[in-house]
């Protein structure tokens, strides 16, 4: 089994595994990466092709990523300023991990949504 279980927060804080996890699995980490696998893209391309995530939450997101390594950062000093991000090859690789994970998800929608439904009027009963 993979060394997940922790005695304490101060071991919790020192798992590799927890850390990495933590920084790019959540919602709007993945989809930016998702985002990203094609080609470079200038920040309003991105917050386009994502949608719905707002300005602040995809900046500080994008930083998280650039810490990490997922990805660079390109300042273009124009006229106009452009500022652009581009997976790094760790980046590439993570994407490469999570397409399947993503292929599997929209495979099982329909089951979890029939699987939603039941619960919830199973639970309402």
């Amino acid at each position: 089994m993979l060394p997940i279980g922790v005695a304490n927060k101060a071991e919790a804080s020192n798992c590799c595994i927890r850390s990495v996890l933590s920084n790019v699995t959540g919602k709007w980490r993945m989809i930016i990466l998702l985002a990203l696998e094609d080609e470079p893209k200038r920040f309003g391309d991105l917050k386009r092709c994502i949608g719905d995530v707002t300005q602040s939450v995809l900046t500080e997101n994008l930083r998280g990523l650039q810490r990490d390594g997922y990805l660079t950062r390109s300042v273009n000093p124009g006229p106009p300023v452009a500022v652009s991000y581009e997976l790094t090859p760790m980046g590439q690789s993570l994407v490469e991990l999570l397409k399947p994970l993503v292929f599997w998800t929209h495979e099982q929608m329909e089951q979890v949504k029939t699987l939603r439904m039941e619960y919830d009027r199973d639970q309402a009963s």
